[in-house]
């Protein structure tokens, strides 16, 4: 169960190759940069940052087009998010950081890493996407502007998320949810979810131009990786976990038993201690 008494670290902002963006920043010694999922924000990590604060920097930023980050024009593939990470490092002066990417911010992590190899100390890939095609078909409608134009974020929306992204919702405190529900509701949306879904998406799943060039590099990975998967993911199928593993020469991988797409919100202390333990062997 989750801590239900969390206060949010103070929103901080940066501009970012002229896109003002937030993020949270804590603790000191070794930087860790937390990767949000697609459409997310830095709120999924609410229950992980303190904890990891207590012996790295940590920073968890909201990536361009999500949260309270500006929504400019233009691509949002997975290569300019990588981008954007560039970017947010460079502004605020980080050379090296081990990145924790979750959903489509540990592709963003794989394809930095592809791209920046000198920057990145350690990964960890949390039920991450850019291992293969497979998505749930949520994620590829929202390649359909007829269905994008449909939605209008409302709470009567939150209980049908909630199930498709957790194996048991009911382990989140409702503090969580009135964190998260102003951010989803931010208006001006649809255009920056249709952008992201028609740059890395169509209707037979994740595009072969994103995936594929990561799943060609992964034996090139030097760094440490550790791979984490919920077992109930019904988002991007846990097969992907075992491609990972078997592809990244120095890699160890942990599946979470009776957990749906985000272990760090669902088990956020066993989250902890894994990857605490990981940065430190």
């Amino acid at each position: 169960m989750l801590n239900p008494s969390v206060t949010p670290p103070q929103d901080l902002y940066i501009s970012v190759n002229g896109i003002d963006t937030r993020y949270w920043q804590m603790g000191c010694g070794s930087t860790i940069i937390l990767l949000h999922g697609g459409n997310g924000s830095i709120e999924f990590w609410l229950y992980n940052i303190a904890t990891l604060a207590q012996h790295h920097q940590v920073y968890a930023f909201d990536m361009v087009g999500s949260g309270k980050s500006d929504f400019p024009d233009g691509s949002y593939s997975l290569g300019e998010q990588a981008k954007f990470l560039h970017g947010f490092m460079a502004a605020l002066n980080i050379d090296t950081a081990t990145l924790i990417g979750n959903s489509m911010g540990g592709g963003v992590a794989l394809e930095f890493t592809r791209s920046y190899p000198d920057r990145v100390d350690k990964l960890v890939l949390v039920d991450s996407m850019g291992l293969g095609k497979d998505i749930s078909l949520g994620i590829r409608l929202i390649t359909l502007p007829a269905i994008v134009n449909l939605l209008r974020p409302g709470r009567w929306m939150i209980p049908a998320m909630l199930k498709s992204n957790f194996y048991n919702s009911k382990q989140l405190p409702p503090e969580w949810i009135e964190f998260r529900y102003p951010i989803f509701a931010l208006p001006g949306r649809n255009r920056v979810i249709l952008r992201l879904g028609q740059s890395n998406f169509n209707l037979a799943g994740v595009r072969a131009q994103v995936y594929q060039p990561i799943l060609d590099s992964l034996a090139k990975i030097t760094q440490k990786t550790l791979i984490i998967w919920g077992d109930c993911d019904r988002i991007i199928p846990v097969k992907h976990a075992y491609v990972a593993a078997a592809g990244i020469p120095n890699s160890q991988l942990h599946i979470f038993p009776n957990c749906g797409h985000h272990p760090y919100l669902e088990y956020p202390e066993k989250f902890d201690r894994l990857v605490l333990e990981f940065l430190t062997a």
